[in-house]
């Protein structure tokens, strides 16, 4: 079996379509086609239908793709460990991270990183932290560097970095600032904007409402914080936070016995070998560690 032809199967499963995939893979689209041809002569199976402009697998197709997932995964480990018995440190570091902690806490260590090895060459991914997961179980990327889930289960191990103190925020003409004190009975009486219902931070809010029998009231939901903070800052509604995002334009709302985190860090696949450059990465993380 071809593993170049292995690899267009996996990108058109991935991307959805041929035109994508050959995007992804730096080639032409009949040159994607034909490798198609020749794996469904090999194998005397149909992988896709095609209906319309869709492209959706076949049942051979989905008996296919974690197999070769897993093959292409192999050869990549297979890859790393002798690029590892070499010197020095080059190679591709496959990293994902969310947008929040891509903008706000990785731009000084990836400069740092850049400096120290300008040999590695790195592909980044921004991603919502549970997408993230799911690239790093699925072998798509080598470590994710994004919000924590609450219970990270093997095969993924996670490892915290930073302690995201998160803070409930309005806009400053918001009827809430202009109570002497809040409690979250208050908050609940108005609408909020937050994270999507099956994110970490969402979660995380949600559980401590559920503790005083209470559920945040949603005007809307969105998971890019910038547009959240922008969102309250109009006096749409309120939310919350990071503390590191707050400036004139928001102001945090006090609850006394409240205090709110999220765990940042890495996860990484404990069955994956580790390239050098993500070895080096790690590192990097470790050295900016907040202790708890």
């Amino acid at each position: 079996m071809d593993l170049a032809n292995l690899a267009a199967f996996v990108a058109i499963a991935e991307n959805g379509s041929f035109s994508a995939a050959a995007g992804h893979l730096h080639l032409t689209q009949p040159a994607v086609s034909k490798r198609i041809a020749l794996l469904e002569a090999q194998l005397q199976a149909r992988l896709f239908d095609r209906l319309g402009r869709q492209v959706v697998l076949t049942e051979a197709g989905h008996a296919l793709l974690p197999r070769a997932r897993r093959i292409l995964g192999e050869l990549e480990d297979t890859r790393r460990v002798l690029e590892n018995l070499g010197s020095g440190i080059g190679g591709r570091l496959s990293l994902a991270t969310s947008h929040h902690v891509g903008l706000h806490r990785l731009p000084a260590l990836l400069r740092r990183f850049i400096a120290l090895h300008p040999q590695a060459a790195l592909d980044i991914q921004f991603l919502d932290s549970e997408l993230a997961y799911a690239t790093v179980l699925q072998g798509q990327v080598e470590l994710a560097v994004t919000t924590l889930g609450p219970d990270t289960r093997p095969p993924l191990r996670a490892a915290p970095v930073w302690r995201d103190r998160l803070q409930f925020v309005v806009a400053p003409d918001h009827p809430l600032a202009q109570q002497p004190r809040v409690t979250l009975e208050d908050i609940a009486a108005h609408p909020a904007v937050l994270p999507e219902p099956d994110t970490f931070t969402y979660g995380i809010v949600a559980a401590l409402f559920a503790e005083r029998g209470l559920a945040p009231g949603l005007r809307m939901t969105t998971n890019y914080l910038e547009t959240i903070k922008m969102l309250v800052s109009v006096g749409l509604a309120w939310s919350v936070l990071p503390q590191s995002m707050l400036d004139a334009q928001v102001i945090a709302l006090p609850l006394p016995g409240v205090a709110l985190e999220r765990q940042l860090g890495y996860v990484t696949h404990g069955g994956r070998t580790l390239s050098r450059a993500a070895q080096a990465f790690i590192a990097l993380l470790q050295q900016d560690h907040e202790p708890v």
